[in-house]
C-alpha cells in the first residue's frame, strides 16, 4: 500500500462488493462457504461448489431450462478467469487507446495492473450470485466505500464500466447463445452498480461548476 493516500488505506478493507445477508433462502453452512470465500478473496473451489449443489440443487430455473447449471457455471467462468480477463483487457485498451500512456487514467503501469485486477475480483463476485442464483448479490455499504475509494484513487470510471461489460460478453461466449438471457442478469446487476459511480461523479462536478 505504499504510496496510498490515509484515507483510501482506511476505505480498502470497506471497500467490498458482494453482501450475503439476504441470503436468507440458503442453509446457514453454505452461506458460510461463500463468506469465507469472499473474505479470502478466492473463487469457491470444486469442494464448495459439490457442497452448495448437494445443498441447494441448481437454484437457477431459467438455467436448467438451457441444460446450464449454476455449479458448473461458477466453475467454468473459475477456469477461464484469467483468459477472461485478458479478453476485457483488449476491449478498454481499443476502446481507450491512450490510457496507458503518461496522462492517461491507467498510467503508471501499477495502476493499470490493478484495474486488471479489479476484473478479476468483478467476475469472482459475479460467480458467487450466479453459484447461490442470487441476482442481487452486492453490498450497499461496500460499494459506497467502493466508490469513495475510486474517487480517492481517480480510478477512470468509463473504462471500469466498459471492462466490466467486456467480461461479461467474454464470459457470455463460453456458453451457448440460448443461456444468455438467463446470465445476462448476473453481470448486468454489477454493471448498473458500477454504472451509478460515473453518475454520481457527473452530480459532483456538476455541482462544483454551479
Amino acid at each position: 500500500m505504499n504510496g496510498l493516500s490515509d484515507r483510501a488505506k482506511q476505505l480498502i478493507p470497506k471497500a467490498r462488493i458482494v453482501s450475503f445477508e439476504g441470503w436468507n433462502e440458503i442453509p446457514p453452512e453454505i452461506v458460510a462457504r461463500f463468506q469465507a470465500a469472499d473474505d479470502s478473496k478466492c473463487y469457491l473451489t470444486n469442494a464448495d461448489l459439490v457442497a452448495i449443489e448437494a445443498s441447494i440443487g441448481n437454484p437457477d430455473d431459467a438455467l436448467s431450462a438451457v441444460g446450464l447449471t449454476t455449479d458448473k457455471v461458477a466453475a467454468t467462468l473459475r477456469e477461464q478467469a484469467a483468459d477472461i480477463v485478458d479478453e476485457a483487457r483488449a476491449v478498454v485498451l481499443t476502446t481507450f487507446p491512450d490510457i496507458l500512456e503518461p496522462g492517461g487514467g491507467l498510467y503508471p503501469p501499477m495502476r493499470a495492473e490493478a484495474c486488471w485486477r479489479d476484473f478479476w475480483q468483478f467476475l469472482r463476485c459475479i460467480t458467487y450470485g450466479i453459484a447461490g442464483g442470487q441476482h442481487h448479490y452486492t453490498s450497499t455499504l461496500g460499494l459506497e466505500a467502493m466508490e469513495q475509494l475510486y474517487d480517492e484513487l481517480k480510478v477512470p470510471l468509463p473504462a471500469m464500466v466498459t471492462g466490466l461489460i467486456g467480461v461479461k460478453r467474454a464470459s457470455l461466449q463460453r456458453f451457448p447463445i440460448e443461456s444468455y438471457p438467463a446470465l445476462s442478469p448476473y453481470f448486468d446487476h454489477l454493471i448498473a452498480r458500477l454504472s451509478t459511480f460515473i453518475q454520481s461523479e457527473k452530480e459532483a462536478v456538476s455541482s462544483t461548476t454551479v
